[in-house]
């Protein structure tokens, strides 16, 4: 349960933000904007140029689905703090991003359990503008539409270990971030590349399905890709025979301490899905 309350679009879908509100954008954007310089891979950059999102109140849907669907088809959906798996892939598999429309409050500034407005447009919403990542996201929702409720659970590692914490090796061989989950967390922008505590490993399909995580601490484990073709060209259908694979092979070890031992980190967390 949330105890956040998604703000209701008008006619217009436009959502009426108060003036705090839009000063919580404002410092979580201008922060991170100043952190991942250098930090952000070429194409979150590029699309965070092509989306031209304000600096000082939170970005109408109307106005970042006129950039994705010239782009790539995509557009922003308004949903509840939370939805339902089954909910989440049928919007992917339609070319939708679900984003709650409500932003964090100051108090959570740092540290919030739910995706919010801001974890979900300026996290996400820039590699949507990317051809290759975004048809990556299109097929992801497919086959998780046909998956069973077992079979998704594994698919939710590959969404976690790619979408939203995924890091690229790019061709002049820098180690840059491009998972939602990092680029929108203050604290976990420069853990994942700086910290000598995670392991980083290239991404393999059968290490990511038996590789467990948390939700709420900062990731032990980053896998990385060298482009986006790697992860694009794992999505179809012979991923499920993966999955069964990995199921019975079983997970490896943690490599984290188990929730009670362990206080919350300060970074934002998406949907566990």
């Amino acid at each position: 349960m949330s105890a956040y309350q998604a703000k209701t679009p008008d006619e217009k879908d436009f959502v009426a933000y108060t003036e705090e509100e839009n000063g919580t954008w404002e410092i979580l954007y201008k922060r991170q904007m100043e952190l991942i310089k250098g930090r952000a891979c070429d194409a979150y950059m590029d699309g965070i140029e092509r989306l031209q999102m304000s600096s000082n109140s939170i970005p109408q849907l109307p106005d970042i689905n006129r950039v994705l669907r010239k782009e790539t088809g995509w557009e922003v959906a308004a949903v509840p703090a939370l939805i339902p798996f089954g909910k989440f892939f049928e919007l992917l598999a339609n070319k939708q991003f679900p984003a709650a429309t409500f932003i964090r409050t100051r108090q959570e500034i740092d540290y919030l359990q739910e995706p919010d407005i801001f974890h979900e447009i300026y996290g996400h919403c820039p590699l949507l503008t990317n051809p290759v990542f975004a048809k990556f996201v299109e097929n992801y929702g497919k086959l998780g539409l046909a998956a069973s409720k077992q079979e998704r659970v594994y698919l939710a590692r590959v969404f976690w270990f790619t979408v939203e914490f995924g890091l690229i090796q790019q061709a002049n061989n820098d180690l840059k971030i491009y998972g939602a989950g990092i680029l929108s967390s203050t604290e976990e922008t420069v853990y994942s590349l700086e910290s000598n505590k995670p392991v980083r490993k290239p991404f393999e399909l059968m290490t990511a399905l038996r590789t467990p995580y948390r939700i709420d601490i900062l990731q032990t484990t980053y896998f990385i890709i060298k482009q986006f073709e790697d992860i694009y060209n794992i999505m179809d259908s012979n991923i499920i025979e993966r999955i069964h694979e990995a199921m019975e092979l079983g997970d490896f070890a943690a490599n984290f301490p188990a929730k009670s031992e362990e206080p919350k980190s300060n970074h934002s967390i998406k949907h566990d899905c």
